[in-house]
């Protein structure tokens, strides 16, 4: 087996977020706190940061893996046999490429937190996507990974 062809990162939200959501909840508390009763300031609370914690979970589950002949991002996937070209992207070519460069018809996968990313050309005369663009830590592997995945399956 190829570990080169073998590729998997998750688009989790940077610790960061995490810190300013966590303030941002003890700022909702400090705020409910004054003005209801103790219990249902604390009740509050915990449901904001539920709420925090499983939309920070959910956002950044976003999975990319290259792996048994198929590129997944996030719940989309394709097999390799129809991947077409493989750019990696720096942040000033993602920006173009995300705005003023971009196809409607394009399937995105793109986090705020990631400035670099990945443009992988599709070749399925079936599929209306031209390409997908996806944010990675790591374009260059991501890159590599998907390239030795489509010559490993012609």
């Amino acid at each position: 087996m190829d570990t080169g062809t073998h590729y998997r990162e998750r688009l989790a939200v940077p610790i960061r977020w995490w810190a300013q959501g966590t303030m941002l909840v003890a700022s909702l508390w400090l705020a409910v706190i004054v003005a209801v009763p103790g219990p249902f300031a604390w009740a509050v609370t915990f449901v904001a940061a539920g709420l925090m914690v499983a939309f920070f979970l959910a956002y950044g589950g976003a999975v990319l893996s290259v792996q048994d002949g198929w590129f997944r991002a996030g719940r989309a996937k394709v097999e390799v046999r129809f991947v077409g070209e493989v750019e990696a992207l720096d942040a000033e070519r993602t920006r173009l490429v995300a705005g003023r460069e971009a196809d409607a018809r394009a399937y995105l996968l793109l986090r705020p937190y990631r400035s670099k990313a990945v443009r992988v050309a599709l070749r399925d005369p079936a599929d209306p996507t031209p390409y997908w663009l996806v944010s990675t830590r790591r374009p260059e592997r991501l890159a590599e990974a998907l390239t030795r995945a489509v010559d490993a399956a012609d």
